[in-house]
């Protein structure tokens, strides 16, 4: 076998572990962007899912407002339903506002009143991406008494 025929067969040792650690240290970097991807819409999706919950709950609440704010069975079955939706979501906040959003003291709510539910919920990215530890995201929703 010549020199020339033996150099074609694939090269040598070295130029393949170079390759082997060029794709480690690539690999790793391409691994880290896409589970920062995946906690990005991790995070999305919870915080998309608390405004519904903030939403759903102050409709319900509207329709049934109960003696106190929130405390209707329909209301308690909707807030049920969401926290088993919603990971990490915290009991919502009742409160009588007008309609500039400053409390107005009602209680109970009285036609015309707006009903301001907030929600809470604590969302821990990844293991790979969570150092800088959870993240508090909150939504409000505001819906008026008929």
């Amino acid at each position: 076998m010549t020199r020339h025929a033996a150099r074609r067969g694939g090269g040598d040792a070295g130029s393949r572990g170079q390759a082997l650690v060029e794709f480690s240290l690539s690999v790793m970097v391409f691994l880290v962007f896409v589970v920062g991807i995946v906690d990005v819409g991790r995070a999305i999706y919870v915080y998309n899912g608390l405004a519904e919950a903030a939403r759903e709950i102050a409709r319900r609440t509207i329709v049934y407002p109960g003696a106190d704010l929130g405390a209707s069975t329909q209301t308690v079955a909707v807030v049920a339903t969401q926290r088993d939706m919603i990971p990490g979501m915290t009991a919502p906040v009742f409160a009588c506002v007008d309609v500039t959003g400053s409390a107005n003291g009602h209680q109970p709510c009285k036609t015309g009143d707006y009903v301001r539910v907030t929600t809470e919920a604590t969302y821990t990215p990844s293991v790979l991406l969570g150092m800088g530890g959870a993240i508090q995201l909150k939504s409000a929703a505001s819906m008026q008494i008929p």
